[in-house]
């Protein structure tokens, strides 16, 4: 079953895995994050991330990003391939979507649970009015 690796601007990723933590305090062996600091490019971003992938047996891995297009992205989509599956957009709803199903579904079929909690977590109250 895939890990989980968090790739964000410094001190999101920890932040985050604070969070997950809370709410599944046993999610520690498949979570693993990656802050960003000011100053480190895209190169130090793979490098590090590849680094901390290599760590650990998994060959899968689901890696949550916090913005597209930005360095922690960039970084983060130089290990996308066949085993590794990029998402950017990161939030509390995505991380806990995705750790609910941890362990239990393979590597696509998380990336969409993940996707799915991201947009089941925005809701507005009250609800907006519809376009004219």
């Amino acid at each position: 079953m895939p890990n989980l690796l968090v790739i964000a601007h410094a001190p999101l990723a920890s932040a985050l895995r604070q969070v997950a933590e809370h709410t599944f305090p046993d999610c520690a062996p498949t979570l693993t994050v990656l802050d960003v600091d000011p100053g480190m490019c895209a190169d130090d971003v793979e490098a590090a991330a590849r680094a901390l992938m290599d760590a650990t047996r998994s060959t899968d891995w689901l890696v949550l990003t916090d913005v597209f297009g930005a360095t922690p992205s960039n970084g983060a989509l130089r290990l996308a391939g066949e085993q590794v599956q990029v998402l950017s957009g990161v939030s509390v709803p995505m991380l806990w979507r995705t750790l609910c199903y941890a362990g239990q579904k393979p590597l696509t079929e998380l990336a969409r649970r993940a996707m799915q909690g991201a947009v089941s977590g925005i809701v507005a109250t009250p609800p907006l009015p519809p376009d004219e």
